[in-house]
């Protein structure tokens, strides 16, 4: 399974830590001409089955959540 930055299983994970929704999706990253190192967000409606699984992975496996200062973590 690829836990790189921007797969399925790391968006998943840091949407869990952040606090954010559930709505898997995941980056793709590219080089584009003149401007360098880019990425194109694949949201879920275009992801495979193993894909949706590792997002939900990463998701599952994160229990820690961001601590925004004076003890108040993301929920």
């Amino acid at each position: 399974m690829n836990k790189s930055h921007g797969s399925p299983y790391d968006r998943g994970s840091a949407d869990r830590y952040y606090g954010r929704s559930y709505q898997p999706h995941y980056h793709q990253f590219f080089i584009e001409p003149n401007h360098g190192k880019s990425y194109r967000v694949i949201k879920c409606e275009n992801m495979t089955d193993e894909e949706m699984k590792e997002y939900k992975l990463g998701w599952d496996q994160t229990d820690d959540r961001k601590d925004w200062g004076d003890h108040q973590f993301a929920k």
